[in-house]
C-alpha cells in the first residue's frame, strides 16, 4: 500500500508547538531572516499541552534571591542526580527569559509596585515563581504564538503527526509526517531537526496530561539510535484533582493552602516539618500516599484521597491568585474551595528523563536537538522542583533554537533514501492501519496505564517491576494482533490513537527497564527493597538503547561542580 510521498524542505523543521517548540522558532528566526523555519504539530498549537502550566516560571529577579541559591535548591531537590554545570547555565539564563517574554507582551501578575511578582513554591528557599494568575503556561503559550506570528520565515504546520525521523551515517535528514486532514504521509527534508513534543506521563491511568501528551518524539529519537536518559524518574504532582486528574498547582500550596488528612491534621509536619507543604514533589507525593496506604485517606466515591484545604485563604485572594483553581474544582467536582475542601492525592505527572541532550541541546545525532520535557539537560536529575519546568522550556527552547540555526547556517541538505520511506509507509499504513488483527488499541491501552499504575507508582518492588516488564512486552506481541476499526483517511483519529499506543509502549518498557536496574531510592524512584539512596553505586545517569529485544542499559556519570551529595532534608 506504498503510496507516492510529497517532500517538503525547510532548513529546520521543529516538531512540537509547546513553550519549548514556538520559543525554539523564534530563536531560530531572530538568529537568520535567511532560514527557512517549520513547526510541525500534531495539534493546533495553543492546544499544546504548556497551555495547562498553572503555577509558575522561576527565575531570580529580587534582592535576597541569588543564582548559587536557585541552582543549590534545584541541585538538592534534584537528590543530586543533576549536571550541576547545566543547573548553573540553567539559573543564570532564567531571568532573561522572564524578561524577553515581558517585553513581548506576556501579562505577569504584579505586586502593588508594579513589579513582576513572585510566589513561594515547593522545594524553593526563595518566592522566585513569576506566575500570571494561575493560567502562566497558557499566558506563556499565546505570548509567544503571537509572536513567532511576526516572522515572516516561520511556517505552521498544524495537525500533522510526526511518524518517524530519518537519520543517515549519524547524521539527521529529516522526518515523516502524516497530514491528517488528507491521510496522506510526507517527507520533511532538513538541515537541522528540533524534537519539542513534551512528555508521556499518558502511560499511567491517573495523570495531569493532556491526552495528546504520549511522547511520540521520544519514542522516535529512540528508535533512530538516540538513547533515552533517566526515563526510570518519574514525577507524581502531589495534588492530582479527584476524580478528573487535572491539576491543582502547586501554586495553591504556595499561596498557603494546607494538605490535611481524615484526622483534619496537617500531616506534612511528620514528613518535612521545615517545609511542610513546600517540600519537593516526590516528598508530598510519598507522604500523602503513605496517609492513604495506613488508612489515614478520606473515604470517597472514587478512593481515598486528602484534602487540600485553601477556606482560610478567602475568597478574594482565591479569586485574584486562582481563578482557574476554583473554576474546575466547581465544574469538575463539584467543590467550591472558597466553602471546602479539594480532594486530591498524587498523580503521574512529569518525566524527569526523555532524548539524552547535552547543555547545547545537542543529541549524539549531528544536527538533531531536542528541548522540553521530551528532552534530558540533566537539570532535574531525580526530582524536578515547581516551576522550574517551564523556565527549562524558555532557556532551551531558546538554545534550541540559536544551535539549530548555527549548524543549518553551515551544513547542507543530506539525501533521504527512499528504502527507508517505503519501510515507514509499510510500517503505518500495512502493519498497523492494514492489520485486521483481533486486538483493539483501547483495551491494550488501558492494559499499559493498568500496569504502570499498579506495579510502577510511587513506590516500587523489584519483584513487581520483574513482572511489569513481562506484561509489557506481552502487550507489544499483541499489538502486532490490533485491527484500527477506521480505515478512512481524513482524520483517522483510530489511526493516530493505535500510532501513540505504539509509542507508549516502548517508553513504558524503558521506564521499567531502567527502574529495574536502578537499585536504590533517589528522588522520586522509591524502591521499597532498596529504600537507601547509593551514591557510591547510583550516582550517575541511566542510557537507554534500542535494540529488537529490548533496551540495552549503559551509565554515564553526573557531573558535580560545588555541591557533593548531602542528606536531602527540608
Amino acid at each position: 500500500m506504498v503510496k507516492l510521498m510529497e517532500k517538503l524542505t525547510h532548513d529546520i523543521v521543529i516538531v512540537g508547538a509547546g513553550i519549548a517548540g514556538l520559543r525554539a522558532a523564534i530563536a531560530a528566526a531572530e538568529t537568520s531572516s535567511n532560514l527557512d523555519i517549520a513547526v510541525v504539530s500534531k495539534v493546533y498549537p495553543v492546544r499544546s499541552h504548556s497551555v495547562c502550566a498553572q503555577g509558575g516560571t522561576a527565575a531570580v529577579l529580587r534582592e535576597g534571591d541569588s543564582y548559587d541559591l536557585h541552582a543549590w535548591d534545584t541541585v538538592k531537590g534534584s537528590d543530586f542526580l543533576a549536571d550541576q554545570d547545566v543547573v548553573e547555565f540553567f539559573v543564570r539564563k532564567a531571568p532573561e527569559e522572564i524578561i524577553v517574554l515581558e517585553h513581548w507582551g506576556c501579562p505577569w501578575s504584579r505586586t502593588d509596585d508594579g513589579k513582576i511578582n513572585q510566589r513561594p513554591f515547593g522545594g524553593h528557599s526563595f518566592p522566585r515563581a513569576c506566575f500570571a494568575a494561575d493560567m502562566t503556561g497558557f499566558h506563556e503559550m499565546h505570548t509567544l504564538y503571537g509572536k513567532a506570528g511576526e516572522y515572516g520565515n516561520i511556517k505552521f504546520y498544524d495537525e500533522w503527526f510526526v511518524t518517524s525521523i530519518i537519520v543517515e551515517n549519524n547524521i539527521v535528514a529529516g522526518l515523516t509526517a502524516i497530514e491528517l486532514r488528507t491521510g496522506r504521509m510526507q517527507v520533511f527534508r532538513a538541515k537541522a531537526v528540533i524534537m519539542a513534543t513534551g512528555g508521556y506521563a499518558r502511560i499511567y491511568e491517573f495523570t495531569t496530561f493532556s491526552h495528546t501528551a504520549t511522547g511520540d518524539g521520544m519514542a522516535m529519537a529512540y528508535r533512530a539510535g538516540v538513547p533515552l536518559k533517566d526515563m526510570e524518574f518519574i514525577q507524581f504532582h502531589p495534588t492530582g484533582m479527584v476524580p478528573s486528574g487535572i491539576l491543582i498547582t502547586g501554586g495553591a500550596r504556595g499561596e498557603g493552602g494546607y494538605l490535611i488528612n481524615a484526622k483534619g491534621e496537617r500531616f506534612m509536619k511528620h514528613y518535612a516539618p521545615e517545609k511542610m507543604e513546600l517540600a519537593p514533589r516526590d516528598i508530598v507525593s510519598r507522604a500523602e500516599t503513605t496517609e492513604i496506604m495506613e488508612g489515614r485517606g478520606i473515604d470517597g466515591p472514587y478512593g481515598a484521597y486528602i484534602a487540600l484545604d485553601l477556606r482560610h485563604l478567602g475568597e478574594e485572594k482565591i479569586n485574584e491568585r486562582l481563578p482557574l483553581i476554583r473554576d474546575v474544582a466547581i465544574k469538575l467536582s463539584g467543590v467550591d474551595p472558597v466553602k471546602e475542601p479539594i480532594p486530591i492525592r498524587p498523580a503521574a505527572h512529569y518525566s524527569m528523563g526523555g532524548i539524552h541532550a547535552n547543555i547545547k541541546t545537542e543529541t549524539p545525532v549531528a544536527g538533531f536537538y531536542a528541548a522540553g520535557e521530551c528532552a534530558c539537560h540533566n537539570v532535574h536529575g531525580a526530582n524536578r522542583l515547581g516551576t522550574n519546568s517551564t523556565s527549562d522550556c524558555l532557556v532551551f527552547g531558546a538554545v534550541a533554537g540559536e544551535e539549530a540555526a548555527k549548524y543549518a547556517l553551515s551544513n547542507g541538505f543530506r539525501e533521504i533514501p527512499q528504502e527507508k520511506l517505503a519501510a515507514e509507509e509499510r510500517r503505518v499504513f500495512d502493519e498497523i492501519l492494514g492489520s485486521e488483527g483481533d486486538e483493539r488499541v483501547p483495551i491494550i491501552r488501558n492494559e499499559m496505564r493498568r500496569i504502570m499504575s499498579q506495579r510502577v507508582w510511587i513506590f516500587r518492588k523489584g519483584d513487581e517491576l520483574q513482572n511489569a516488564l513481562k506484561e509489557i512486552r506481552t502487550l507489544k506481541e499483541r499489538f502486532k494482533n490490533i485491527r484500527v476499526e477506521d480505515k478512512g483517511e481524513a482524520f483517522n483519529t483510530g489511526l493516530v490513537a493505535a500510532l501513540q499506543l505504539d509509542f507508549t509502549l516502548d517508553l513504558a518498557e524503558v521506564t521499567i527497564a531502567s527502574a529495574l536496574a536502578r537499585t536504590e531510592s533517589r528522588g522520586a524512584h522509591t524502591r521499597l527493597d532498596y529504600p537507601k539512596r547509593d551514591d557510591e553505586n547510583w550516582l550517575k545517569h541511566t542510557l537507554a538503547y534500542y535494540t529488537k529485544e529490548g533496551p540495552r542499559l549503559e551509565y554515564i556519570p553526573v557531573t558535580i561542580t560545588k555541591w557533593p551529595p548531602t542528606a536531602r532534608k527540608y
